[in-house]
């Protein structure tokens, strides 16, 4: 029986990673620093720890046949060493453990942020380069993790990178409730006029994609050794997204803007007063916030489709219909 250990393993992708190796009859181990006694109750067989240990994270690995390194630490807020830590480090102690204990597969839960460095992305493809320069320390450090997973494919680890943009659906615990909560407390703005198309990801085609990259990860396979962009294939106005997921919420569409310049402006102004006197505090707006918020990105996904036998199942009508079902029963309940 295959045995399969998802790093992240309690978080809102991870958690749908476990669903899907637990329906396959898989052994599942999880990793994380938290508790999560509803993984337990499932049968998962769960490791606490810090990705920086790598003897707890050498622990999780023996006697894994396959790694989901799906933990990091995501945000736009925190101390480069924090991220370091947690994305750099935890991604060494990874491949470190998977040598050590001869695991033959290994999918990295990237980020399409690591070859966005402040312009407009508009059909993007994976021949884009990373960027000479980031803006924060979460796509400088899963860049550098990126590029040592695809480093170590072999003949003795196979790795494979999926960058899922914007990942969201029902139980999402980040993107969701924070758009959420700024639109209840009257603080949501678009940066720009929110006609800039942005792709998104379904949570439940994100996991599905990586069930395909295990399934793909073979010797000589096209995908070894490569990183995917993974999407819904839908690109949208920003507008649209965000109207639509507070509309599931019961909430009427956003109306308030900034223009570009003025939001970056902003970010720069609050990074600088939070780290002098609030560094704890994330600030509402960042410089790289406000040049997601307002640029294009949306990419082209045809790898994914061609090398792993990606297709969303759930569309963005469908997806945003089961969000609304979602918050009409989690409230009513």
């Amino acid at each position: 029986m295959t045995t399969a250990l998802v790093t992240g393993g309690g978080g809102f992708l991870g958690k749908a990673i476990v669903k899907r190796l637990l329906e396959r009859g898989m052994t599942v181990r999880s990793f994380s620093r938290g508790a999560y006694p509803e993984l337990e109750a499932e049968g998962v067989e769960c490791f606490r720890g810090d990705l920086a240990d790598a003897d707890a994270v050498a622990a999780a690995v023996e006697g894994c046949d396959v790694v989901f390194h799906v933990g990091a630490k995501a945000g736009v807020w925190g101390s480069y060493s924090e991220y370091f830590d947690a994305n750099v480090r935890g991604t060494e102690n990874i491949l470190s453990a998977c040598a050590r204990h001869g695991v033959k597969r290994l999918i990295y839960t990237s980020s399409p942020s690591v070859v966005h460095g402040g312009d407009a992305i508009e059909g993007g493809d994976e021949s884009l380069p990373y960027p000479d320069h980031f803006e924060a320390p979460y796509p400088e450090t899963k860049a550098m993790a990126e590029q040592m997973v695809l480093a170590a494919d072999g003949p003795e680890l196979m790795t494979v990178a999926l960058r899922p943009h914007l990942i969201w659906g029902p139980e999402d615990n980040h993107l969701v409730p924070k758009i959420v909560g700024r639109a209840r407390s009257g603080k949501l703005k678009l940066v720009g006029d929110g006609t800039n198309l942005v792709d998104t990801i379904y949570i439940d085609n994100a996991a599905d994609a990586h069930l395909d990259a295990f399934d793909s990860l073979k010797p000589g396979a096209n995908c070894c050794g490569k990183a995917y962009f993974i999407t819904n294939g839908e690109p949208k106005p920003i507008k649209e997204i965000i109207d639509r997921i507070v509309g599931a919420a019961g909430l009427p569409p956003v109306d308030k803007s900034l223009p570009m310049g003025i939001a970056v402006a902003a970010g720069w102004t609050l990074e600088f007063a939070h780290r002098l006197f609030a560094p704890s505090k994330e600030p509402m707006m960042t410089a790289f916030l406000a040049r997601q918020l307002g640029t294009a990105h949306w990419f082209d996904i045809s790898a994914a489709r061609r090398d792993l036998g990606y297709e969303p199942s759930v569309s963005l009508d469908e997806g945003f219909r089961r969000l609304a079902e979602w918050f009409e029963k989690s409230e009513g309940s």
